[in-house]
Parts: structure tokens; C-alpha cells; sequence
């Protein structure tokens, strides 16, 4: 009875030490599919994502790749994309299609073309050692525009360090990225492409940028044009005529103030502002009171590009400035003939 007992016993202690040992090894494997899937960034608000969150570079267009077939390297070739999307490989009579798929994906298709009539369980390695096909580019008022291949994606703040940021004092408060709908952005996840090829026109304040408020994936294609600064004109009693370029909000006073300040007698009470109407080349004139801006009775106006600031002399008081220059000047002279 005694050995019968000692015999369950030991069964027993046998299967519990067989399941603890299968659920640790089935643990790994759940930890590990985790682990190996892509997890998509965080969204904060104001981002603008307008493409795949799948960061696997995706083959395009005059890419150079590199083709390796384990235990067969007569088979291994390196081979630039043509202009249809294709590679040829050795032994094999139909090109192959390499736009947008990922490495794994291509090399998968390439071993199912071998073990079709030539090979036997191939393994196959495809590695893009030239990513040439999905450059953006950044023009305008920055300090290294160019293009930059990317093989992975990347935030328009990023895209902007690239180029060096914007440059200091000729870049203005604006940029425009324009999305050209490039052939080598592939779109995922069935998504129809831009049939009528129109350009899609995005405007972002700098600061918004810099700051974080807004952001973008860039795709493909892209061209980022930072702009240069705007300009009014300052013209009239003022010490420094001419262009006063607007990297802010510019009001009124502060353009005075950048133009070194009213001359004497300055017309306070009538400043003119000359500003295009939209769509014509006619302007329309708005008059503003100096003083009462000066004493918070009346706003100070925000400029925009290309106005032009007309600041006109008082006649008056420059006829008595002239006078009592003229008096002040004369006195040494007079006291010089005094015998």
C-alpha cells in the first residue's frame, strides 16, 4: 500500500514540475511577440500625422541593394532598383517588384521566386546599402538648405536641426512645407494615393515649431521652405528710413522705435499708414494719433508686411526750430564783432 502511495505521490510531483516548467517557457514567447511588434509614439495634441506609424525603411526608387542567398554565393548580387520598381537576380527569368516593401518582405519574395524552381528552403538576406529614393528638402532662409535622405521617419523640428535651423536675421516667423505626393512615399494600410498629383500647401508659424505646439511627419518628397522676413517701410521724419524687417507681432511704436526714433518736429497727431488692398494694387490710408497711443488712450496698431509708414514733418514747428537755431547760432558770432 505503502509503495502504491509513494508512486502517486512521485506522479503527482512529476506533472506539477512539467507544467511549471511549460509555463515558463511559454511566457518568453509572449513577452518576446510584444517586445518584437512596433508600438506606435504617442500622439500629443496639435500633431498633425499624416502617414503610416510603421517605421520600416520601405525600398524606392534608385536604391542600391545588396542580395545575399545563404550557402550559395553565386546567387549573391548587388542591385539598383529600375526606374519600374524591379530588380533582376541571377537565375531567376521574371524581375522581381522592390518599391515599398520592407527588406524582410523582399527578401521573403525572392526565396518563394528561388524555391519555386531553383532552390530548396532558401534563405535569403536583402540589406539597402544606398537609401537614395525618399530624400525632403529644405530651401529658403536657413543656414544649410539642401536635401536629406531619410530612412526613417522624422518630425519637421528634426528635419529643421538638419538644416541648421532657421538663419538669424533672415528668417522671418513662417515656413511652408509642400507635399509634392513623391512616388516613393508608399502608402499603407490600403490607402489610395493623390490621383489628381495637386500639392498640398502647409503653413506653420516658426515659434509653433520650436516650441512643440505643432508638429509633422515629414514624407517623401517633401519641400520645407523657411521664409524670409518681412518688411514695412518706414518713411518720413524718422532717423533711419527704409525697411524694418518683422520677425514678431510689430506694432507701430516698436517700427518707430527700430527706425531710431521720430526726428524733431514730428507731426505726432498724423501718422499715416499705407497698407496694399488685398488682390489690387491700390492702398488704403488709416491715420493714427502718436500722443494718444503714447498715453493708452488709442491702441497701438499691428503692422503687416509691406505696410508703409508715412510720418510727416510739422511745418510750424520746424519754421520755429529753424528760428531758434538760427538765433542760437548767430549769438557768437554777434558778441565776435562787438568791439
Amino acid at each position: 500500500m505503502r509503495v502504491v502511495q509513494s508512486i502517486v505521490i512521485c506522479c503527482f510531483y512529476f506533472a506539477l514540475s512539467i507544467a511549471s516548467v511549460t509555463g515558463q517557457e511559454e511566457n518568453p514567447i509572449k513577452q518576446g511577440s510584444q517586445a518584437v511588434g512596433m508600438s506606435t509614439p504617442p500622439v500629443k495634441s496639435g500633431e498633425r500625422l499624416t502617414n503610416s506609424p510603421d517605421e520600416r525603411y520601405r525600398i524606392g526608387y534608385q536604391d542600391t541593394l545588396d542580395v545575399q542567398v545563404f550557402r550559395h554565393p553565386e546567387l549573391n548580387k548587388r542591385v539598383s532598383v529600375d526606374t519600374n520598381g524591379t530588380i533582376t537576380l541571377f537565375r531567376l527569368d521574371t524581375p522581381i517588384m522592390a518599391v515599398c516593401k520592407t527588406e524582410a518582405e523582399l527578401a521573403g519574395d525572392i526565396a518563394k521566386a528561388y524555391e519555386k524552381d531553383y532552390l530548396r528552403n532558401p534563405e535569403v538576406n536583402v540589406i539597402a546599402v544606398e537609401q537614395k529614393s525618399q530624400s525632403v528638402s529644405v530651401i529658403g532662409a536657413v543656414e544649410k538648405p539642401g536635401s536629406f535622405f531619410i530612412n526613417r521617419r522624422v518630425h519637421l523640428l528634426e528635419l529643421l536641426a538638419f538644416a541648421g535651423g532657421p538663419k538669424t536675421g533672415e528668417a522671418g516667423t513662417r515656413l511652408l512645407v509642400a507635399r509634392t505626393g513623391s512616388k516613393s512615399n508608399c502608402q499603407q494600410n490600403g490607402e489610395n494615393g493623390n490621383k489628381d498629383d495637386t500639392v498640398e500647401l502647409m503653413d506653420f508659424k516658426i515659434r509653433d515649431v520650436q516650441t512643440g505646439k505643432e508638429t509633422l511627419w515629414m514624407q517623401p518628397g517633401d519641400v520645407v521652405s523657411v521664409l524670409d522676413a518681412d518688411v514695412v517701410y518706414m518713411y518720413g521724419n524718422v532717423n533711419r528710413q527704409g525697411s524694418v524687417k518683422i520677425k514678431e507681432p510689430l506694432t507701430l511704436t516698436q517700427a518707430i522705435a527700430l527706425a531710431e526714433g521720430l526726428k524733431g518736429s514730428t507731426q505726432k497727431d498724423r501718422v499715416r499708414v499705407l497698407r496694399q488692398k488685398p488682390g489690387t494694387a491700390d492702398r488704403e490710408e488709416t491715420v493714427y494719433d502718436l500722443t494718444q497711443i503714447d498715453k493708452g488712450k488709442a491702441k497701438d496698431p499691428l503692422l503687416e508686411p509691406n505696410d508703409i509708414v508715412a510720418i510727416s514733418e510739422d511745418k510750424t514747428k520746424s519754421i520755429i526750430n529753424n528760428i531758434a537755431r538760427s538765433l542760437t547760432g548767430g549769438l557768437p558770432s554777434i558778441f565776435y564783432r562787438i568791439p
